[in-house]
């Protein structure tokens, strides 16, 4: 398989860590994020910006994140 057919697979493509967030956020609120998504981002002095300071840095955090935004958004 090509990589541009995992790309047009891919429900991510061209959505930003960013976007994710804010729509996640805009969605659920913090307090919904972090009853979904146990991290302390979420939990403590919540913003976008801390967040995606977090999330770039820990993969597994921002793996659940993209999940929970691909289920929601689908």
């Amino acid at each position: 398989m090509s990589d541009n057919n995992q790309q047009a697979n891919n429900p991510l493509h061209g959505v930003t860590l960013e976007q994710i967030v804010t729509k996640l956020q805009g969605k659920y609120g913090w307090e919904g994020l972090a009853q979904r998504i146990n991290i302390n981002c979420f939990k403590s002095n919540p913003s976008i910006k801390s967040s995606l300071k977090f999330l770039r840095r820990t993969p597994w955090a921002r793996e659940k994140v993209e999940s929970l935004f691909v289920h929601t958004f689908k």
